[in-house]
């Protein structure tokens, strides 16, 4: 393992050979501050971050990518929202907070963190908009007002929406707003396999950015934890994770493309379009649901995704999808544990290829990280969420 304060130097050795560095922007100066201003400065309540033992050397990326850590010390790290002034928002399931990450002399690596709330009930999803910040935990949506200025006292939030179901299973949320300027939110059926009494269940949601007018779009969704819009046409894409105990290799999780409003994914009933489920299949029929655009393996734990818009990648990146294998847990022998590349025409996946992978060390077959989520930053840079390692990657292209 490498010591703490070694990490930095293996990041900086990454660079893959044959391949020209792209030069950084010169840093800007900052302006100093006169004795009034320090004097009448709030109290800083920023968190420092401790150093990762983390082995970037293990990961493998293509010629001419680069990763990098963009943050440590960050707890549980899994769904991830952009602020209008950089900040990078992080919510997690396991523990209770979310997170703000701010890099304050832009060497892209964040030396700031704060939290923003604590005490919640699995606050996975987070989302921006016109400078709020939306929280989602399992049952309720709040809306921080005016953020990115209130870092150190974020204060009372605001309750958006509090009528999603308290079921802990599969009750965490993934949350996003969409061209439309609504607020989506995925509410997982919960149990592994069942026919759920309430509508609400295994669906998409979408509401206001005030919380009204909630009204369910699409049904038969086992668990989505990450979805996007397509650029090309704003259809909406998402991943789902198909149901467990069928064995290692069926079904396979989903890539799923919503054609119109109502369509019907197949939960509990049908999975990954063309696996009939032993104890519900017979009550529908196959051809009553929508097929998935791409089965990327079963048990792989498809998460986040997001449709690559930037110009740092190769033009080849442009407009495909971005996808988080969180990585399997009841799998005889492990799979996923990657991030993956899905490029797109039109309606279609036309491939689907590993991005970054090294997270599960195969000939020992255990897992010392796991990607959740992955996000554009503003100069075309990835960034990849992993809540075992408690890290965030920065993924960049130097060719």
């Amino acid at each position: 393992m490498l010591r703490r304060y070694q990490y930095f130097a293996v990041a900086a050795m990454l660079t893959v050979a044959g391949c020209s560095g792209q030069k950084s922007a010169e840093e800007e100066k900052l302006p100093a501050k006169d004795d009034a201003e320090v004097r009448n400065a709030p109290e800083d309540r920023s968190i420092a971050m401790e150093p990762s033992d983390v082995e970037l050397d293990r990961l493998t990326v293509p010629a001419c990518f680069k990763i990098d850590l963009f943050a440590t010390d960050v707890e549980e790290a899994r769904s991830l929202a952009l602020g209008d002034n950089g900040t990078v928002f992080v919510g997690n399931r396991r523990e209770d907070k979310v997170y703000a990450l701010v890099d304050t002399d832009g060497d892209q690596k964040a030396d700031k963190k704060y939290v923003i709330a604590e005490g919640l009930n699995m606050p996975n999803g987070v989302a921006f908009k016109d400078g709020d910040l939306y929280v989602a935990e399992v049952n309720k949506i709040w809306k921080y007002a005016n953020i990115e200025d209130n870092l150190n006292d974020p204060g009372e939030p605001e309750l958006i929406y509090g009528e999603y179901p308290d079921d802990t299973h599969h009750g965490w949320k993934f949350i996003a707003f969409g061209p439309d300027d609504k607020l989506y939110v995925p509410v997982g059926a919960p149990c592994n396999i069942c026919e759920p009494e309430k509508e609400i269940y295994a669906t998409i949601t979408r509401m206001n950015a005030d919380g009204t007018d909630m009204e369910i779009i699409a049904h038969g969704i086992r668990n989505s934890v990450g979805f996007d819009w397509n650029p090309e046409d704003n259809s909406l894409w998402f991943t789902n994770n198909g149901r467990d105990m069928l064995g290692d290799d069926i079904p396979s999780d989903e890539i799923n493309r919503i054609s119109e409003e109502g369509e019907h994914f197949g939960y509990p009933y049908w999975h990954a379009g063309d696996v009939k489920d032993p104890e519900f299949g017979d009550k529908r029929k196959q051809n009553e649901f929508t097929a998935p655009k791409h089965k990327p393996g079963a048990h792989r734990a498809t998460l986040g995704m997001r449709f690559y818009t930037g110009d740092m990648f190769p033009g080849d990146f442009q407009n495909a999808m971005i996808v988080a294998e969180h990585g399997s847990w009841n799998r005889s022998e492990k799979t996923g544990y990657r991030v993956a590349r899905g490029k797109i025409s039109g309606t279609e996946v036309d491939s689907y290829e590993t991005l970054v992978e090294g997270w599960l060390d195969k000939a020992e077959d255990e897992a010392w990280g796991r990607p959740v989520d992955v996000m554009q930053m503003p100069d075309g840079a990835l960034l990849i969420s992993d809540d075992h390692a408690g890290v965030i990657y920065r993924l960049s292209y130097e060719g």
